[in-house]
C-alpha cells in the first residue's frame, strides 16, 4: 500500500562555453564523478541521475521540460561548476515544475595553495557562479533547497538524503485521496478545513461517503476470510482475555477482521489511500473500526478520527515519505489526552480511542476487547501496546480561514513513571520542546490541534521544506523555541500571509 514510483532524482550542472571545450569536458567530468560517488554511498533513497552540463538556453530549457515530463523524476539537483550566466535560466526555470535543490558545492573540498593559478580559478567557479544562479532563483521568486559544503561530507550527504525524501513527499502529495465515512464531528471547530483549497495547494481529493457504502462491503466478506484473518491476528498478536470468554471474544475479533477486510477492498477498489471515520456515523458496523483501523495504518493507509481528513491525509503523506526507511521507528495518528504536571516529570499522555499504528510499538502488541462510551456499539477489538522512546515529530495542519499552517513540535517521547493496566488504548508519552511550559503554550498560540499526525522517521527540516513547497505557513516548535519571540513570528506571518 506504501509502494511509490521507482523515482530519480537528475543532476544538472551549470556552465558556459567561455573557457573552450577542454574546460567544458573537465566540467563533465567532475559532475559524473560526483554523481558516482554519491551514488555509492548508499545514503541516498533514490539514484542520482547525472544528466549533460547546459550551457544555453536552449539546453536548459529542453532539459527542465524533460524532467517535468519524466514521471520517474521526483526532482532537480543544479550546481554552478563554472560561471553560468542566469539571464539563460530564466525560461527554463518558469516552465519547471518539480522540486528543486540548489547543490552549492565544488568539486575540490581545499584549496590547492602550491598550484593553483588562474586557469584553475576559471574552471573552479561555483562560489561565483552559484550565486549568479541563486540570484535568479531568488528574483523569480521560486522555491527551493540550498544545501552548502563539500559533497564528500556526511552532513551534506544527508541534507541530500533528507530533501530527496521530501521531493518524494512534494510529488506524492498530488496523488492522495481520502474517503471520509461520514462527517465531521458536530460543533468541533479545528477539525474542520477548506477541502476546494486542500486540493489546490496540497492536490489531495476529499470525497464523502455514507457508512453503510462501505457497510456492503464488510457484510460481503466470506466466513472464511473473516476466519482466516483472525487466525492470523491470533498468531501475531498476545491476546489478553482478562475474564471474558474465548468464543465470545473471538467473536468480537472477528467482527474487526471483517471490517479490515470490507474496508480495505472497498478502499481499494476506489483507490483511496486514507480514511477518515466518526464514532457518531457508524450505520450498519457492528463496532467502531479499531484493530482495523490500526492495521490498516500499518500497511501505509492515512486515517483520522471524527472527520479529521487533514490529519488523515498528513499521516498518509509522512508514511510515504518514510517508507522503506531503514531502521524505520513508526508513525502514526495521535492525539493529546491528558498531561502529567509533576515538576521534572512533565509530558503528555498520548492515545485514542482505538486508532494509533502499530508501527510506533516497543514490545509486545496486545489484543483487548474493552466497552467503548462513544459509539453505541458492542465492544471493540483494540491492539494495545506502548510506543518506542526516542525523538520524534508531531504535526498539524490547521485552516486559519484565509490559510493553511503547519505546525510542527519536536518532541522527547518516553516511558511513564509507572504501568496503566486499567487504560486499554496504545499510548505514547511525549515532552514537547523545549519543555511542557513553553511547547503547550506555544502550539496553543499557533492554533494547533488534539489530533496530530506523529513521526519518529522524519525530521522538522524535512517538514519545513515541504510545507515551503506546498506554499503555505509553517511553524517550528522545538528547543530554541521562546514565547516573545513566537509570537512575534506569528504576527509577522499574518501579514506575510495576509
Amino acid at each position: 500500500m506504501v509502494a511509490t514510483k521507482n523515482y530519480k532524482i537528475w543532476f544538472c550542472t551549470g556552465s558556459q562555453d567561455l573557457y573552450g571545450d577542454e574546460c567544458l569536458r573537465k566540467v563533465a567530468e567532475h559532475s559524473q564523478k560526483i554523481v558516482e560517488e554519491l551514488n555509492k554511498t548508499g545514503k541516498l533513497p533514490f539514484e542520482l541521475v547525472f544528466k549533460p552540463v547546459l550551457i544555453d538556453q536552449a539546453t536548459i530549457r529542453q532539459t527542465l521540460n524533460d524532467a517535468n515530463n519524466d514521471p520517474e523524476c521526483a526532482g532537480v539537483i543544479t550546481w554552478m561548476h563554472t560561471f553560468s550566466p542566469a539571464k539563460m535560466w530564466i525560461i527554463g526555470l518558469q516552465e519547471y515544475k518539480k522540486p528543486l535543490c540548489h547543490l552549492h558545492t565544488q568539486f575540490n573540498e581545499e584549496i590547492p595553495y602550491d598550484t593553483i593559478d588562474m586557469d584553475f580559478m576559471n574552471e573552479n567557479q561555483s562560489a561565483h557562479g552559484d550565486r549568479e544562479y541563486g540570484h535568479i532563483v531568488s528574483r523569480m521568486g521560486i522555491e527551493r533547497k540550498i544545501i552548502v559544503g563539500h559533497w564528500t561530507d556526511p552532513e551534506v550527504v544527508a541534507e541530500l538524503a533528507d530533501w530527496m525524501t521530501t521531493a518524494l513527499g512534494i510529488m506524492e502529495s498530488s496523488h492522495i485521496r481520502v474517503a471520509r465515512l461520514g462527517d465531521n464531528m458536530n460543533n468541533v471547530a479545528v477539525t474542520e478545513g477548506d477541502k476546494v483549497e486542500a486540493q489546490v495547494k496540497f492536490g489531495w481529493e476529499i470525497d464523502h461517503y455514507n457508512v453503510n457504502d462501505v457497510v456492503k462491503y464488510v457484510d460481503a466478506v466470506s466466513a472464511g476470510d473473516v476466519s482466516a484473518l483472525t487466525d492470523e491476528y491470533y498468531s501475531k498478536y498476545n491476546i489478553l482475555l482478562e475474564g471474558r470468554d474465548e468464543a465470545e471474544f473471538r467473536k468480537h475479533v472477528e467482527v474487526q477482521a471483517q471490517i479490515e477486510i470490507g474496508l480495505e477492498k472497498f478502499l481499494t477498489e476506489r483507490n483511496y489511500h486514507a480514511v477518515v471515520t466518526h464514532f457518531g456515523m457508524l450505520g450498519g458496523l457492528k463496532q467502531l473500526p479499531g484493530l482495523a483501523i490500526q492495521r490498516l495504518m500499518e500497511k501505509g493507509y492515512g486515517f483520522g478520527a471524527e472527520g479529521d481528513w487533514k490529519t488523515a491525509a498528513l499521516v498518509r503523506l509522512m508514511k510515504l515519505m518514510t517508507a522503506g526507511k531503514k531502521d524505520a521507528k513508526g508513525t502514526s495518528f495521535m492525539e493529546d489526552y491528558t498531561y502529567n504536571l509533576v515538576k521534572g516529570k512533565e509530558g503528555i499522555l498520548q492515545a485514542h480511542m482505538l486508532e494509533v499504528c502499530p508501527t510506533i510499538a516497543d514490545g509486545p502488541v496486545s489484543i483487548k476487547v474493552q466497552p467503548l462510551s462513544m459509539g453505541n456499539r458492542e465492544d471493540p477489538a483494540r491492539l494495545v501496546f506502548t510506543a518506542k522512546e526516542g525523538p520524534a515529530i508531531a504535526c498539524s495542519l490547521v485552516d486559519l480561514g484565509t490559510r493553511f499552517r503547519l505546525i510542527i513540535n519536536a518532541v522527547d517521547c518516553k516511558k511513564t513513571e509507572k504501568e496503566m493496566p486499567k487504560l486499554p488504548v496504545a499510548t505514547a508519552f511525549w515532552t514537547p520542546q523545549p519543555d511542557l511550559k513553553v511547547g503547550a503554550a506555544a502550539w496553543i498560540l499557533a492554533g494547533g490541534a488534539h489530533h496530530t499526525s506523529f513521526s519518529y522517521d522524519l525530521s522538522v527540516q524535512q517538514m519545513v521544506d515541504w510545507a515551503d513547497a506546498m506554499g503555505i505557513e509553517v511553524v517550528i516548535i522545538d528547543k530554541d523555541t521562546n514565547i516573545r519571540d513566537f509570537k512575534n513570528e506569528l504576527r509577522w506571518n499574518a501579514a506575510s500571509y495576509r
